[in-house]
């Protein structure tokens, strides 16, 4: 079915995307597809520069009549999310994404798509590559490891782009135009703990939660969906509460930029209070799938009788793993009080590990105000230090301030509702954009953000739609036609 992909419209924009999606990319591994896209500037005979961090950069002269234009920067990250179902076989670092067409969408199967943001790398690869496209001067940026930390647009110096404009295809739904975004940092806790035998007369469980629908920790995060760490600590308290259960290990969540969509936990009971705990946690598991029916009602919480495990966790450190977890914020903390429906500020507990003796809790805080992130940032670090956990709190980048006098925004605006007879959703984010960071060097370049609807990204339902990428292809191609004069 990939290849069938190809002969979707507009063609020279799928046909791009299959052949990326060809090659494995995941953040902080992006070695392969760096290569490709020099392979491919090169292959057009077009100067084609690897900065010293990794990002690419291919510049294309104006079409004839369009060299008098404002010289414009497009802009796309190349790693992806790697996220499957846990039931799918597949190797990210080994093989293409197997693409499955669904209708007016396209999917993957069992995996991430790569849609975020392969659709908008794909859309440049296809501008750089045309000889019949109207275009102004063309500096193509390929950024790397936007996902898990943005440091391609971190390490990206001044001075080595020209452009004038920036365009960013990096938003979601194809009514929006963005001006704006939220910055992040990463808050870590660690701690060590000493394992203890299993207790004697005890019966051990495997505690499974799964059927989550998951997805972008900004961009979803209003859509208040199950949290796999946090349901799974509700399970856990009660547990130890009211029956001393044991913890020996649990693996929770995945990337910091996804809700988590599953948790596993093994854990132990006294034999005799087995039947107690089943009964008790039966009922707890009917109130979670009540109380998350309409937003995840493939939600499952499974117990299952196992052999013991070797070692469980000292009594003290674990509960206050439990309880800073039950303390500690997940979700929206603070609507924008000046952009209606934006979230300002948010958390998600996106990584609970215990193992071997060691714990690890990864959270993503974003927020459009610097101040209301450091607030949330500190809340947690509290809630943890106050459990005996070591802090760290890192990865932090810049929000992208909206700039209200753009002039490439206007532009945009307008032929937007020249194309389309209405006006567009012009917007600030909730999620982590590289125009914020690339501003940092260039400040007097002009940005906006746009690209094709897309669902689901960070998770194995992400979907684009196929309609829905004609329109932002006539719309890009429309945009750099219009592009002010210098």
């Amino acid at each position: 079915m990939s290849e069938a992909v190809r002969n979707l419209e507009p063609k020279i924009v799928w046909k791009h995307f299959a052949d990326l999606n060809a090659v494995p990319r995941p953040s902080k591994k992006e070695e392969r597809v760096i290569q490709f896209m020099v392979d491919f500037g090169k292959s057009l005979n077009l100067d084609t520069l690897v900065d010293k961090v990794g990002n690419v950069i291919i510049t294309k002269p104006a079409t004839k009549g369009l060299e008098d234009r404002q010289t414009v920067v497009l802009q796309s990250h190349l790693d992806m999310v790697h996220q499957k179902n846990s039931d799918t076989v597949f190797d990210f670092d080994k093989e293409g994404i197997k693409m499955v067409i669904e209708g007016d969408w396209v999917t993957a199967d069992g995996t991430t798509l790569g849609a975020d943001n392969g659709l908008g790398v794909a859309a440049i690869m296809a501008i750089l590559s045309s000889d019949d496209l109207q275009h102004p001067n063309i500096e193509a940026l390929f950024t790397i490891d936007e996902e898990t930390g943005m440091t391609g647009a971190m390490g990206l110096e001044g001075g080595i782009l020209k452009g004038d404009i920036l365009l960013n295809l990096d938003t979601e739904e194809d009514d929006e135009i963005g001006m704006g975004c939220a910055g992040g940092v990463d808050v870590t806790a660690t701690r060590n703990y000493n394992e203890e035998e299993v207790p004697e007369n005890s019966t051990a469980f495997s505690i499974n939660v799964k059927g989550l629908n998951g997805g972008h920790s900004g961009m979803d995060i209003i859509k208040e969906l199950g949290n796999a760490n946090k349901i799974m600590n509700r399970v856990l308290f009660d547990g130890f509460t009211n029956f001393g259960l044991r913890i020996s290990e649990i693996n929770g969540g995945s990337l910091r930029n996804a809700i988590p969509r599953e948790s596993f936990a093994t854990v132990t009971i006294d034999t005799i209070s087995k039947e107690a705990f089943l009964f008790e946690t039966g009922l707890l598991i009917n109130n979670l799938k009540e109380e998350f029916s309409t937003k995840e009602p493939n939600l499952t919480v499974e117990i299952i009788e196992i052999a013991s495990p070797e070692k469980v966790m000292e009594l003290g450190v674990q509960e206050g793993l439990i309880k800073s977890i039950y303390a500690a914020h997940n979700g929206v903390y603070r609507m924008s009080p000046d952009i209606t429906d934006l979230v300002e500020t948010s958390n998600n507990i996106a990584r609970v590990i215990v193992k071997d003796g060691h714990i690890k809790i990864g959270c993503l805080t974003r927020s459009s105000s610097e101040s209301n992130k450091s607030d949330l940032a500190n809340s947690l670090k509290s809630a943890f230090e106050l459990s005996g956990f070591d802090v760290d709190l890192s990865g932090e980048y810049p929000g992208w301030q909206p700039n209200v006098n753009s002039a490439i925004l206007d532009v945009v605006a307008n032929l937007y509702k020249e194309l389309h007879g209405e006006k567009a959703h012009v917007a600030a984010c909730h999620a982590g954009l590289e125009c914020g960071i690339l501003g940092q060097n260039y400040p007097e370049m002009d940005m906006v953000s746009f690209g094709p609807t897309i669902l689901g990204a960070h998770s194995p339902d992400e979907r684009a739609c196929i309609s829905s990428t004609q329109k932002f292809w006539k719309f890009l191609v429309e945009i750099l036609k219009n592009i002010p004069k210098k």
